[in-house]
């Protein structure tokens, strides 16, 4: 049953968004380190985050991690193919023809 059961846990984050002429971001740094598998999910908990131009903001929140089930990552790390076929097919040429 293991393979198709999730875990759940909370941990601390920081996330960092920044609005300005260099960069529209956001990033979540989660506490300890933990690492993001295929198919795992994220839940950071708390009001949006709206910025004006020109603002940075960095926060301390808590955020919900969800484990992927062994099938979940398998099926994740599948389809992944997929999606990386489509971006193949997007063509960088300038638009002029020889």
């Amino acid at each position: 049953m293991s393979a198709l059961r999730r875990t759940r846990f909370n941990t601390a984050c920081t996330i960092e968004v920044e609005h300005s002429d260099r960069q529209l971001c956001a990033h979540v740094e989660l506490a300890g380190g933990v690492a993001i598998g295929p198919g795992d999910r994220v839940q950071v908990h708390g009001a949006p985050i709206s910025l004006g131009f020109g603002e940075r903001r960095v926060e301390q929140r808590m955020a919900t991690v969800e484990r992927a089930s062994t099938l979940g990552r398998l099926w994740t790390k599948f389809a992944g193919h997929f999606e990386m076929a489509e971006l193949w097919e997007v063509s960088f040429s300038d638009g002029k023809l020889s």
